[in-house]
């Protein structure tokens, strides 16, 4: 047994460096014959041999020599379940043509380590065949079926009707493909290789089988691959993501485990590359879903099992050609647990290769390469400072690892998703692009990558858009190209994020649009069957009607793609092509129930469009726009339940949405819940400070919770943002009473500070009512502003201020109008009684009986021509003021 152990172990390993490197060190041996050819081939790239092999096909799938093909869909379903079922007998025992093969294997316990090995070689040959089509290059001469039946002959690099079948497994949960892709079915073979390998371990139906710890890393990247080459998140898959990345970290997250899982196979150093690798891999994932927190964290610990320290510093340099002066230049500092000078570790001087990349410059910061048509210098041409030991390493290059280097890029991955995406940010990142463009060697993958993320940044700038476009020509080119070979291009290809050749292909398409090549673009896009992009570019050369004719056309050749339908459907503005979607794809076409969905809240059949929305997020809930459209589709149907759930899951993927943060308040304010509301207005004033309505919704939340603080500073920020038209004067009158409660109240004095304990919040409150009733008096005063303004005056002790402030108040009450108007009348009573009051308190304090006189003039005078009021409360209360102010 561990004899075989140690062979599945060995064989395990030798997979695992083809995607990582070639060690100097001769591989370990396979003792089998069948086994050490297959996995001599995949090291060489040869993956077709692998899958062609006449002899791996015979103990798989030997049923296909008389299977009855059939070249329907149905067919290739048939057939595929067959394979599994094929798959899962000869992974039992249950093949005789096995026992008849390997009768070198040793006996029936060895068996078990020889049909895992066989299974794991076929199914990671045919998921590296599908990336170097798909993904590094270059395009090879394959058959679009990934196993070798005798006697059938199927067409090379040509679509059949089981590509459909494969193409539509690949997007049943929701989302469509990026672009064109070939070999689908090789993707789909290689998930049922591995995912039965991987279920029968974790099922452990060999207990004594120590082996296969790697099949869940080689799951995580197919189905991270089937991610990337989908035009959306998918919801299932980052499910399934999750538990193969957890378990790729238990097994392969600590050096430790790594040694003592392969032993004299590997060593430290190779240790410490797969751990970062690991890390890098995982953090690359959450990158994809948009989870920074995760993804940094991951990055961080990739950073130090790789022995890397980085740091960002500044030094006197020069950007362009013609500059005369140093100006300040941000650099990366890279430092290594073991600093090497001039050339890579062992481990990564036999991958690397010279710098003959799409930017090459030869080292040299001055020149252009073969892009001379900018006069921006790629890298800053630093000053020497030999006092400065950080610029003196910046100059020397210290040359870093290919996994290293890996982790430097992975930092521009962090830095776009951490902040919107704008000049700054692209900025920030040009460090850590300088930092790889100055190695000396690199891998082919990572070169590119690093390219990749250059134009990105330059072709958003006009005096280096020229270089952009001229750099990514060639990137499309140097991916056509037979050099390297293949071997070389898959090293730490998962763990860069180059994109798959038709998103590569498509995002040279979008650089021709921006600058104004259209022409080239939509022969890239149209043979992409990329339709959305193509309309667009119709519809910059107004041809409208072209774009019909081509989409019609492609119908007649693939009446049942639901994209085309849909496509067909957004240019002509027609539902009835959506409903043929979902018609020609069983109801499986997310896009088209978003479109309709769209389209019944448009003509405001919001039930329909509630409903419809909830199907297409039941089916790939990660679409953050998609969460907000239900929730308000709910809202306008009076579902707030929904509504809230639907806002909710939009703050989830999508924490900077000030809207759906505004609308969960509301909602938490309709069910009287002040507390949730106050948190979610909170958060919503975040992202949209220059909303009055949100400020006001907020002054009123705040009060209702007590927060009298945060309520005037919110009604301050209204009066800033809408002047007096915000002004909720009924809430001021609230939090003014609050004010003249707490200044009634007795003082307590706390026993260290003879300062009473409520006097500094009362101060506090009663500066900044004032501020904003003074702010709103200058715009403009209204009846209820000055008799606060008059309130805040008697608080503070100023009664002559409050009386004046109260005779502006009853003039602007007084009219012709206000005798017929008992309301008005109601209001002009209380605010002359409260003016009688203050009169009498000044009287009172100076001894000035002046103020008594005006008093009992201006309520004799009232009296009398109130008399349409004698019956009213009002009109006793004055007639009582008047003989209290007489007896005075």
């Amino acid at each position: 047994m561990a004899e075989g152990a140690s062979f599945l172990k060995a064989v395990e390993l030798r997979l695992l460096r083809c995607s990582l490197f070639h060690p100097p060190s001769p591989p370990p041996p396979v003792a089998h014959p069948l086994i050490e050819s297959l996995v001599d081939s995949i090291e060489q790239g040869r993956y077709a041999d692998v899958l062609c092999s006449s002899e791996a096909t015979q103990l798989l799938v030997g049923f296909a020599d008389s299977w009855e093909f059939d070249e329907s869909t149905e067919g290739a379903s048939w057939f595929y379940d067959e394979v599994e079922r094929s798959i899962d007998r000869f992974l039992r025992r249950d093949s005789e043509a096995w026992l008849q093969v390997l009768n070198d294997g040793g006996g029936d316990d060895s068996d078990v380590e020889f049909r895992y090995a066989l299974v794991m070689c076929l199914g990671v040959a045919a998921l590296l065949a599908f990336t170097q089509q798909n993904v590094t290059g270059p395009v090879g001469n394959y058959s679009p079926f990934p196993v070798l039946i005798r006697g059938k002959d199927w067409p090379v690099n040509g679509e059949t009707q089981w590509d459909v079948w494969a193409q539509n497994q690949l997007t049943s949960i929701g989302c469509g493909l990026l672009g064109k892709f070939s070999l689908l079915q090789y993707i789909i073979y290689a998930k049922i290789l591995l995912s039965k390998l991987w279920d029968l371990s974790k099922a452990g139906m060999d207990t004594g089988i120590i082996g296969c710890r790697t099949t869940s890393w080689w799951l995580c990247r197919l189905t991270l691959l089937q991610q990337r080459i989908l035009d959306e998140l998918s919801s299932s898959l980052y499910g399934l993501l999750k538990i193969f990345r957890d378990e790729t970290l238990l097994h392969f997250g600590k050096s430790e485990n790594i040694m003592d899982y392969w032993g004299s196979m590997s060593c430290n150093e190779e240790a410490s590359m797969i751990t970062s690798m690991a890390y890098l891999e995982a953090a690359i994932l959450e990158y994809k879903y948009g989870r920074v927190d995760n993804s940094r964290s991951y990055l961080d610990s990739a950073e130090k099992a790789c022995g890397l320290h980085l740091f960002l510093t500044g030094a006197l340099g020069f950007r362009t050609t013609h500059q005369v002066d140093a100006k300040a230049q941000m650099i990366l500092i890279s430092e290594t647990d073991h600093q090497n000078q001039g050339s890579g570790s062992p481990i990564d001087s036999s991958q690397a290769q010279v710098n003959g990349h799409a930017s090459d410059n030869n080292g040299d910061p001055n020149t252009n390469g073969h892009h001379d048509c900018s006069d921006i210098l790629r890298r800053p041409r630093l000053v020497e400072n030999d006092k400065d030991d950080q610029v003196s390493n910046v100059s020397r290059n210290v040359a870093l690892t290919a996994m290293q280097q890996a982790v430097v890029l992975a930092q521009c991955l962090h830095l776009k998703r951490r902040s919107r995406e704008d000049e700054l940010s692209r900025w920030e990142m040009a460090p850590y692009i300088e930092a790889i463009d100055a190695q000396q060697q690199s891998c082919f993958t990572i070169r590119n990558f690093c390219d990749l993320l250059r134009i990105g940044w330059e072709s958003t700038r006009s005096r280096t858009k020229q270089r952009a476009l001229l750099m990514m020509d060639k990137v499309v080119e140097g991916v056509k190209a037979d050099s390297p070979v293949v071997a070389k291009r898959i090293q730490f290809s998962y763990g860069v994020y180059v994109p798959a050749i038709p998103a590569l292909r498509k995002e040279y398409g979008e650089i021709l649009v921006s600058c104004g090549l259209i022409g080239e673009a939509l022969k890239i896009f149209e043979d992409l069957e990329l339709w959305d992009n193509l309309i667009y570019c119709y519809r910059l050369l107004d041809k409208k009607a072209a774009a019909v004719d081509l989409i019609n056309a492609r119908l007649l050749v693939m009446p049942t793609e639901p994209k085309l339908w849909c496509s067909l459907g957004d240019v002509t503005n027609n539902d009835a092509y959506y409903e043929k979607a979902l018609e020609v794809s069983d109801n499986k076409s997310v896009r088209a129930k978003r479109s309709l969905a769209r389209s019944a809240y448009n003509r405001k059949d919001y039930e329909t469009s509630k409903i419809l929305w909830e199907a297409a997020m039941a089916q790939n809930s990660f679409y953050p726009e998609g969460w907000f459209a239900l929730g308000f589709a709910a809202l306008k149907a009076g579902d707030y339940e929904k509504a809230l759930d639907g806002f909710t899951q939009t703050v989830l993927f999508d924490p900077d949405n000030g809207d759906a943060w505004n609308n969960i308040a509301c909602l938490h304010l309709k069910k009287k819940k002040t507390k949730e509301a106050f948190i979610a207005f909170k958060e919503a004033l975040k992202f949209k400070r220059n909303r009055w309505e949100l400020w006001a919704n907020y002054s009123k939340v705040a009060f209702d919770i007590g927060n009298i603080g945060q309520a005037l500073e919110a009604i301050k920020k209204v009066l800033e943002l809408h002047g007096n038209k915000g002004i909720d004067v009924e809430l001021l009158d609230k939090i003014m009473e609050k004010i003249e409660e707490k200044s009634a109240q007795p003082v307590v004095t706390s026993d260290e500070d003879s300062t009473p304990e409520n006097s500094r919040e009362i101060d506090f409150l009663v500066g900044m009512i004032g501020n904003i009733l003074q702010l709103a008096i200058r715009g403009g005063g209204s009846e209820g502003l000055w008799g606060l303004y008059a309130r805040w005056h008697k608080i503070k002790g100023d009664l002559l201020m409050c009386k004046e402030a109260l005779l502006k108040q009853i003039r602007s009450y007084q009219g012709s109008d206000m005798w017929h108007d008992a309301e008005r009348f109601k209001l002009f009573a209380h605010a002359s009684l409260q003016l009688c009051q203050v009169c009498m308190e000044i009287a009172l304090s100076t001894g000035n009986r002046s103020e008594l006189a005006w008093a009992e003039r201006h309520l004799s005078n009232t009296i009398k021509q109130a008399v349409d009021f004698s019956g009213t409360d009002e009109y006793r209360d004055l007639k009582n003021c008047l003989d209290k102010v007489q007896n005075q």
